[in-house]
């Protein structure tokens, strides 16, 4: 009897090893790809926001005199920063220095309250579901489309019923409601917070209040740092609050001050109001470098995916 061989089963060719040498290194990455016409738009954006820094830096070593009679982008002959710093300190007795101290109390305390705030709120909108969340919400996104200088003559016939006007509360209570900071940090909230971690601190017998200041107000450091950021830009340059609200100029911000001292320039006249100007772009000058520095320290903070990984699905 004839027995029929079966055939060997195919073999699949066994993985090739790399070369000696070459194991662990990277593919070598494709070229980048330059785009001519997108340099050329962002060169253009740059220089669209770099320049009018460039003038304030420059105006603000000149005199009055020069401020006329030379070109705005280069430095006169006779550059005096030094002098014109020490005139915007010294003039008045130095309320500059009073206007600095208080824009510096309004926005502080404007953002830090505006972001906590609004960390609070948009984490109770996003991890918690209660009757009448959504309408709430939806007033929110409604608050951001009024304009602030619609609600300024309101804000002050309110303010004024309570004896609050021509106080530092006129300023920092306004600032603290931010409708679109809200809106962020529920969007924000929504994905950094994992529902995991906080039905873990649940069960670990953790309050909500304990699991929103030492879980959730962490995972949210990224959104709280833009919207202080936000705030504090906004209550820094805000102008035409404290011109309705404050009639004393020892509580007046850095805005409405210069804006005071820009009036008696334009008046003119002679002696010291003569250069006045001067004293004007180089307040301008002083008053960014705060928010300057704000952005430089805080900038670190602005990352996203705090939570990315902590959490094994």
């Amino acid at each position: 009897m004839t027995s029929t061989a079966t055939p060997p089963a195919a073999v699949a060719p066994a993985a090739k090893e790399p070369a000696p040498g070459t194991r662990g290194r990277r593919a070598p990455r494709a070229p980048r790809r330059r785009s001519t016409p997108l340099t050329i738009a962002m060169l253009a954006a740059l220089a669209y926001f770099l320049l009018p820094l460039c003038w304030l830096v420059i105006a603000s070593t000149k005199s009055t005199q020069d401020l006329f009679n030379s070109f705005g982008l280069w430095f006169s002959d006779a550059p005096q920063l030094l002098a014109n710093i020490k005139a915007t300190f010294t003039q008045d007795d130095g309320v500059f220095v009073r206007w600095l101290l208080n824009t510096l109390m309004y926005a502080v305390a404007s953002s830090l309250g505006a972001a906590l705030l609004a960390a609070a709120a948009g984490y109770g909108f996003a991890k918690f579901r209660f009757r009448g969340d959504r309408a709430s919400f939806n007033l929110v996104l409604g608050a951001v489309m009024v304009p602030a200088t619609a609600l300024a003559i309101p804000t002050y016939l309110l303010f004024a019923k309570a004896g609050l006007v021509n106080t530092p509360w006129a300023i920092i209570l306004p600032s603290l409601v931010n409708p679109f900071g809200l809106y962020l940090m529920r969007v924000y909230a929504q994905d950094a917070v994992p529902d995991s971690i906080l039905e873990a601190a649940r069960i670990d017998g953790a309050g909500e209040a304990r699991i929103f200041f030492r879980i959730a107000l962490r995972l949210l450091a990224p959104g709280l740092v833009t919207v202080l950021l936000f705030t504090l830009v906004a209550t820094w340059n805000n102008y035409f609050l404290p011109l309705i609200m404050l009639n004393d100029p020892d509580l007046y911000p850095i805005t409405v001050g210069l804006s005071s001292w820009a009036a008696q320039a334009q008046n003119g006249g002679a002696g010291a109001s003569s250069d006045m100007l001067a004293l004007v772009v180089t307040g301008s000058l002083i008053s960014i470098l705060p928010l300057v520095v704000a952005f430089l320290v805080l900038q670190r903070y602005w990352q996203s995916g705090l939570a990315t990984g902590g959490v094994k699905q």
